[in-house]
């Protein structure tokens, strides 16, 4: 990928004001967003199955590392093989009222046939998958570009969380044991039984309390990799990843 496109895409996402406006990850709408990174699960799910289902092309290409990412102009698709310290970077123009999961399928449709034309006329899978990267751009960028950062992650649920009324930013306060008490105590005044609340309810709220608590004391992280407006295809798992929070710590 050019820089000249990165910064485009990177004006795309900001207000005239100089706000961020959020975009789903999956289709790009703005519409009725808020702070969220897609638009609803199905969009996301219906991104990952298309990408998922063109992992064979993935493969036949050598792919260590690969980007999927968007503009509302160009879906981009940028590839690290294996062995290689050069980026290949397939570019697809938008394609009227169609969203990125279709555009990249059309797009990998037609990397797909110009493989097996090739194989099957010179019989050679390397030849094949010569003749498809002679159609990407060759890029000088940073192979961090494509290869991905470690984020480490707090290994607690979400669902603690908002029981208590807390955000993910309070798991980095040093007074945490203080303010996951507090949470509690304000959530016990409004759902324990002894004041007309809900015992199920209460019951999870102890519960979560119990677990933010006993994560304060012994911090636990999970390592994934990726980036935060990327999808990632890895090619030791042979799958794609999607976008990582981007409220996590890298290492």
């Amino acid at each position: 990928m050019s820089i000249g496109i990165e910064r485009i895409m990177e004006k795309s996402l900001t207000a005239p004001q100089g706000g961020k406006i959020y975009k789903c990850l999956s289709c790009g709408t703005t519409e009725n967003m808020g702070r969220r990174r897609y638009c609803s699960t199905d969009c996301r799910l219906r991104l990952r199955l298309k990408l998922d289902m063109r992992t064979g092309l993935i493969q036949a290409l050598n792919a260590r590392f690969a980007t999927f990412y968007f503009s509302d102009q160009t879906i981009m698709m940028d590839m690290l093989p294996y062995g290689s310290r050069e980026i290949y970077s397939f570019l697809y123009p938008r394609s009227p009222g169609k969203k990125p999961a279709e555009d990249f399928s059309n797009m990998a449709d037609m990397l797909g046939t110009a493989w097996w034309e090739e194989k099957r006329r010179t019989r050679k899978r390397y030849l094949a998958s010569q003749r498809v990267m002679e159609e990407a751009v060759r890029n000088q960028t940073p192979l961090l570009s494509v290869r991905p950062v470690l984020i480490n992650m707090p290994a607690i649920r979400d669902a603690s969380l908002q029981r208590l009324n807390l955000k993910k930013a309070d798991l980095m306060n040093p007074e945490l044991k203080t303010l996951v008490r507090n949470a509690y105590r304000r959530q016990a005044k409004l759902f324990h039984p002894d004041v007309g609340g809900d015992a199920p309810a209460f019951l999870k709220i102890h519960q979560a309390y119990e677990d933010m608590l006993h994560w304060a004391e012994n911090p636990v992280y999970v390592t994934r990799r990726g980036f935060p407006d990327k999808w990632l295809y890895d090619g030791n798992q042979n799958r794609w990843l999607q976008p990582i929070p981007i409220r996590a710590h890298r290492r």
